[in-house]
């Protein structure tokens, strides 16, 4: 009897210890479930439990200058189902239906009808005219539950091609990939709405009541410094540049307002067309794209994306004599018009090696300031820079803008490639003096003559000039930004006076225009070293007594019968650019 008794004590202490420790476990997962994964699994049921669709906003306009529409994002709509909710005798044909109007894979449309999902994506960005057929099919069979039509917006360019690298393209989401589309993606994106909807434990829908609506908010627009005529002038005639002289590396015009940094124009070749980026853009890639790799179409997609007059650079040549000329006259070096101050004898000799003129045949001889930069003389402008010295030469280059990016608002900008200051000798701050052995980006070259044509004040450019909220309509002006006088406004008088002199009667003759007083360079320079490629270019600014435009034209090797030399046949003469239309 006594046995029996300790035995049920035993057993009744071992059920009461086994009971705790199952106690204890369970308020220990308790805790672990509430504590630590209690944000994680509410946020599970919340998605368990709503069927969430998104409202996609509408990104921002993207106006030109006169407010010409340049990026719009024009309603179109996404069709979803919710498989739960649709019935499994209507699963056939409902995917039969989506197949037919969207012309889609069967299959492919099927298992998502069917598949145990809250919510499937059917078709994206599909017009109207599409969707309404769906919503009389769904009429007309008594289907009110299961298929979702949604408001969505797609980007589209009126222009086709028109400043394609100045503004960029949109991906399938709505995101900025490129451009103005990337650098302002924060103001033009907008703000992503929903419809959230409760549905029961099994995911099918409980009817409309609970149901919030949270509306999208579309995007800021932005207004562009570019102006739309003076861009498709500048890309038509740079097309025909490049074709007629047979540029195997495209070109670039520029067109700058000097007084604000407001870029009007800018033009590369060849473009791309923004509503089709990912396809080829020439007629050569075209013949070669189906015999591609992947890893070669992308890049030359990248290519074809590339804004070459603000990532890439060149050498600048002769162009970069004003830069030489703008220094030493500030310095007092030397003055325009002093007969006889320089003597070309066909070269200069500099630490030993002697430095050609491109016209050593047949020597320019006795000069004047204003007459080597008529006739693109080299030596004169290599003694210019060996009097200047290294270092002073370099704090120009500095205040220029050279040694530094632009801070244009434009994404992928580079900046110039120039030696260390310690490493320059002699003969690399000769080459440098006439624009050679170095190269600059083409909007930095741009941003520096304006600097000259505006009076001597380095003016920092920019694309776009205001921001106007979508929702207030309150407009944000980007203010220009000026920085420090790099020369005095003589020193820009002399030099825009020998520019026009250039035009007048030196190597820039068919730069001139009828009823305008115009000034520029010429410049030819090697791409690269033994490269046997050429660059050639031409910078100018109108009118001489005020000047409101400067514009660049750069050609990459033009291999066509003119030949490379801009003085001889000059890439693309003011006057084709309309020069009146712009001023």
């Amino acid at each position: 009897m006594r046995s029996v008794n300790l035995s049920e004590k035993r057993r009744l202490k071992n059920i009461m210890l086994v009971a705790l420790s199952v106690l204890i476990l369970l308020n220990g997962r308790i805790g672990f479930i509430q504590f630590v994964q209690g944000e994680e699994l509410e946020a599970m049921a919340y998605q368990q439990q709503t069927l969430d669709r998104s409202i996609n906003p509408k990104r921002g306009t993207i106006y030109d200058a006169t407010g010409k529409v340049l990026a719009v994002s024009s309603t179109v709509e996404t069709v979803t189902v919710n498989p739960t909710n649709i019935p499994s005798e209507n699963k056939e044909k409902v995917a039969k239906i989506l197949t037919e109007i969207f012309e889609l894979d069967y299959d492919t449309v099927y298992r998502k009808v069917t598949k145990r999902s809250s919510i499937e994506t059917i078709v994206k960005k599909v017009e109207k005219e599409k969707t309404n057929l769906l919503r009389k099919w769904m009429e007309e069979n008594n289907i009110k539950t299961g298929i979702n039509i949604d408001e969505d917006t797609k980007r589209f360019y009126p222009y086709n091609n028109l400043a394609s690298q100045i503004i960029g393209f949109c991906g399938s989401d709505n995101q900025g990939l490129d451009g103005l589309e990337a650098r302002y993606e924060t103001e033009l994106k907008g703000s992503t709405g929903k419809i959230v909807r409760l549905s029961d434990a099994n995911g099918k829908e409980m009817g409309t009541e609970g149901e919030e609506y949270i509306p999208a908010v579309d995007g800021n627009d932005l207004v562009l410094t570019i102006d739309a005529t003076i861009q498709g002038i500048a890309e038509k005639y740079l097309k025909e540049a490049c074709i007629d002289n047979v540029c195997t590396d495209g070109g670039n015009i520029l067109i700058m307002n000097p007084k604000n940094g407001d870029i009007l124009a800018m033009a590369t070749y060849p473009n791309y067309n923004l509503n089709e980026p990912y396809e080829p853009n020439t007629e050569e890639l075209k013949q070669a794209w189906e015999g591609m790799s992947s890893s070669d179409r992308t890049k030359a997609r990248q290519q074809m994306w590339r804004n070459k007059a603000i990532a890439d650079t060149y050498e600048p040549g002769s162009t970069f004599k004003l830069v030489t000329a703008s220094a030493a006259l500030e310095e007092g070096i030397t003055t325009p018009d002093k007969e006889g101050e320089f003597c070309c004898t066909g070269g200069i000799e500099i630490a030993g090696v002697r430095i050609k003129c491109w016209r050593y045949y047949r020597p320019h001889g006795s000069e004047s300031l204003r007459q080597a930069l008529m006739n693109s003389c080299n030596p004169v402008f290599i003694g210019l820079g060996q009097k200047i010295g290294v270092h002073k030469y370099y704090s120009y280059l500095e205040k220029f803008g050279f040694l530094s990016k632009t801070g244009i608002d434009l994404p992928g900008e580079a900046k110039g490639i120039f030696l260390a200051e310690k490493k320059v000798g002699p003969v690399e701050l000769a080459t440098i003096a006439f624009g050679q052995r170095f190269e600059v980006t083409p909007l930095q070259m741009v941003t520096a003559v304006s600097t000259i044509a505006n009076g001597g004040t380095h003016v920092k450019p920019r694309v776009v000039k205001q921001i106007i909220n979508n929702q207030t309509k309150e407009v944000t002006n980007i203010e220009t930004e000026k920085q420090e006088n790099v020369i005095s406004s003589e020193t820009a008088k002399n030099v825009l006076s020998m520019m026009e002199s250039v035009v007048a009667e030196g190597t820039g003759k068919k730069a001139q225009v009828k009823g305008y007083s115009v000034g520029g360079k010429t410049g030819t320079s090697e791409d690269g070293v033994d490269s046997n490629k050429y660059v050639t270019s031409f910078i100018g600014t109108a009118p001489i007594s005020d000047p409101q435009v400067v514009i660049l034209i750069v050609l990459y090797n033009p291999t066509g019968e003119g030949g490379h030399q801009g003085g001889v046949w000059f890439i693309l003469s003011l006057h084709n650019i309309k020069i009146q239309k712009i001023l």
